[in-house]
């Protein structure tokens, strides 16, 4: 179960560079919020895949949970009933609105993961 792979280590680097450029540089309607919502599940997705050897399903099940409960906690204003609202790194990592957008570009995500991930199976089967 535990095991490195490093294809989605190498993805969870380049994403979350990703994000973090998005997150500087971008102040946009359409990049910063919805796109980066997007990448932020792939990213998760592949930072877990980079160490544990585990089904592809699972997997993108716990991330869209997982996602969707921060989102919860985002409405429940958890970040202030932590006392850390004056942290902008709390405010990043955790957010703190909610939003319904935001749990849509969650499910296109791992959306975009399982098509991704069923292409890959495809292609190596393929050879």
């Amino acid at each position: 179960m535990l095991k490195f792979n490093p294809k989605y280590f190498v993805l969870t680097i380049i994403l979350f560079v990703t994000e973090v450029l998005i997150a500087l540089f971008v102040h946009d309607n359409i990049i910063r919020p919805y796109f980066g919502d997007v990448l932020v599940v792939i990213l998760i997705y592949c930072f877990i895949k980079s160490f544990l050897k585990l089904a592809v399903l699972p997997v993108a099940i716990f991330v869209l949970l997982f996602s969707f409960t921060i989102e919860f906690l985002q409405y429940l204003h958890i970040v202030e009933k932590l006392g850390l609202q004056h942290s902008k790194i709390a405010r990043i990592v955790i957010g703190t609105s909610f939003a319904w957008t935001d749990i849509m570009c969650y499910i296109v995500g791992i959306i975009v993961i399982l098509f991704s991930e069923n292409y890959s199976k495809r292609k190596i089967n393929n050879r």
